[in-house]
């Protein structure tokens, strides 16, 4: 019996340590387009090494200035769990970025 439980623990600890973790991040942002002045609220998915605020102005920059956006700010980092409450907000810019 004890042998079966180890057996088991064993195998679910393998399982656990081979799969990588998959901690999804997301943002929310603000940014702005000049000439004529534009602003828009949006949603992106980050890399999971940029789940900080800082981090992830640093990974969305540059994806935003590609389409001649500015970020303004990082308004909160969040889980997946959070993708539903944001998508109507977001509107276009819902996971474009």
């Amino acid at each position: 019996m004890m042998t079966h439980a180890l057996s088991a623990l064993a195998i679910a600890l393998a399982v656990l340590v081979a799969a990588p973790a998959q901690a999804q991040c997301f943002a929310d942002y603000k940014a702005k387009r000049d000439n004529p002045l534009r602003l828009h609220y949006g949603v992106a998915q980050l890399p999971d090494n940029a789940c900080t605020k800082q981090a992830a102005a640093r990974a969305l920059a540059p994806r935003l200035a590609r389409d001649g956006w500015t970020l303004l700010n990082i308004m909160s980092i969040f889980g997946p769990e959070g993708l539903d409450q944001r998508k109507a907000s977001a509107g276009p810019y819902f996971l474009r970025y």
